[in-house]
């Protein structure tokens, strides 16, 4: 029962986060959203390896983690630069 609803409010957040990356006035909203979704997606990730006892996904979760940091960063210097 427990499991539902972090994973309800899991995909509420990412489904918010969504909109706001489909809706974001200004790309740096939508940069924010788009590093919030991969944050978010991370913690599902630990929980569902949590859940299911898996544990090699908190190493996909980790490995997730970095690579999305390092497009993070490369969307913001893209913003405040360009290429």
């Amino acid at each position: 029962m427990t499991y539902t609803v972090f994973l309800v409010i899991i995909g509420a957040g990412i489904f918010l986060c969504f909109l706001r990356m489909l809706k974001g006035p200004t790309p740096s909203d939508r940069a924010v959203a788009f590093d919030t979704i991969s944050t978010v997606t991370t913690a599902l990730l630990v929980f569902l390896g949590l859940v299911f006892g898996r544990y090699v996904y908190l190493d996909v979760a980790l490995v997730y983690a970095v690579l999305t940091f390092i497009g993070s960063v490369a969307i913001a210097r893209f913003l405040e630069r360009g290429i």
